[in-house]
């Protein structure tokens, strides 16, 4: 989530406190979650996965994950076949689908994130918000996610979800101006995540981002 004056961890530096982003982190592991099958990956796919720019299915009725039409977010990646597992990559698009919509909307207080996001996930994903609001951008281009994997915990309440980020067609633009502030491509454009999704209990089929590990100028990417 790059594509503005600064890279994420730079123009957050100020707030380091509340910044979740673990640059070069990418052998972090989360605390409290004992995510099973390390060496699985992903499932076998139940079926190819087209590029989606669309809400999941099963998204909480009345929340709006719309984005402006120059915005867009492409999950190019295949389902799990484990129906848990396939549920939370749904709702870890959504989660990313919800940042930047409140992007878009000006505000890290709307129904999406708070919907898609609990614990260190919600406040990762005001941070971000609120760096693009004070920055005075928003987003436009195109950020393709791909590469998935996903790993359920023993428990059947806890998915990681990980994969890369392509941002290298993905730009801040000013908002009072309209001025896209375009970048030559690079590293910094990869980025690998690691986000652990958990079952909202009592929400059939929802699942909201609780953590976010993110390896910055991800070379395993490219």
């Amino acid at each position: 989530m790059k594509r503005r004056p600064l890279p994420v961890a730079a123009a957050l530096a100020a707030s380091a406190a509340l910044l979740l982003t673990a640059c070069g982190g990418g052998d972090d592991k989360p605390d409290n979650d004992k995510i099973a099958g390390a060496d699985q990956g992903s499932a076998t796919p139940k079926e190819s996965a087209k590029p989606s720019t669309a809400p999941a299915e099963n998204k909480p009725d009345g929340v709006d994950l719309s984005l402006p039409k120059d915005m867009n977010l492409v999950f190019d990646w295949d389902k799990p076949k484990d129906k848990n597992e396939a549920a939370a990559m749904d709702d870890a698009a959504n989660f990313f689908r919800a940042i930047y919509r409140g992007v878009d909307k000006r505000t890290a207080n709307d129904a999406a994130v708070a919907a898609y996001a609990t614990g260190g996930g919600l406040k990762y994903a005001r941070t971000q918000i609120e760096a693009w609001i004070e920055g005075g951008w928003t987003a436009t281009g195109t950020l393709r996610h791909y590469d998935a994997t996903t790993r359920s915990a023993e428990t059947g309440t806890s998915v990681e979800v990980a994969f890369c980020a392509d941002s290298s067609k993905f730009y801040g633009k000013e908002v009072e101006t309209n001025k896209v502030l375009t970048t030559k491509p690079s590293i910094e454009d990869f980025d690998h995540y690691k986000i652990i999704m958990v079952k909202y209990p009592t929400g059939e089929g929802l699942w909201q981002a609780s953590k976010v590990f993110v390896e910055t100028k991800a070379e395993k990417c490219q």
